[in-house]
């Protein structure tokens, strides 16, 4: 007997920047302005780097994100771990430019069938994290 192999889903949001790639590109890997849009945090951008994103702590939850970047191609794509490697899931940035200025593209893929909460959680944080992206990027000099 063989069995479906899992299905997992993505959460995407794509939105066109009105600036040069590389605030955008700044803005998605300096530590200060990264938690000024999504986390206080530990991040370089070097693979293999181990990092955490933390905020503060609610019931049942620590308000810590294992991640570990995977990939780094300045002002194009960044790809880390949402979680521990394996268990969690995988979140790419990927900037496509345009005569305006780029097109900043997040996905978060690697949700399974049974995580609806989490999925739906991603879907709403991440549209609120790309509101506060365009903003950090708009204030910096």
């Amino acid at each position: 007997m063989t069995t479906p192999e899992s299905s997992t889903r993505s959460v995407i949001v794509e939105k066109e920047f009105p600036h040069p790639p590389e605030k955008v590109w700044r803005a998605l890997t300096e530590k200060s302005l990264i938690e000024q849009w999504l986390m206080k945090n530990d991040f370089e951008p070097v693979p293999g780097h181990s990092f955490t994103l933390r905020m503060d702590p609610v019931k049942g939850w620590n308000g810590v994100i294992d991640c570990e970047v995977l990939a780094v191609a300045p002002c194009r794509e960044l790809v880390y771990t949402w979680g521990a490697l394996g268990l969690g899931s995988v979140v790419t940035f990927t900037l496509t430019p345009t005569a305006v200025g780029p097109i900043v593209r997040v996905e978060r893929s690697g949700f399974g069938e049974h995580q609806d909460q989490a999925y739906n959680g991603a879907r709403w944080g991440w549209q609120n994290f790309m509101g506060k992206l365009e903003s950090v990027v708009a204030g910096i000099a």
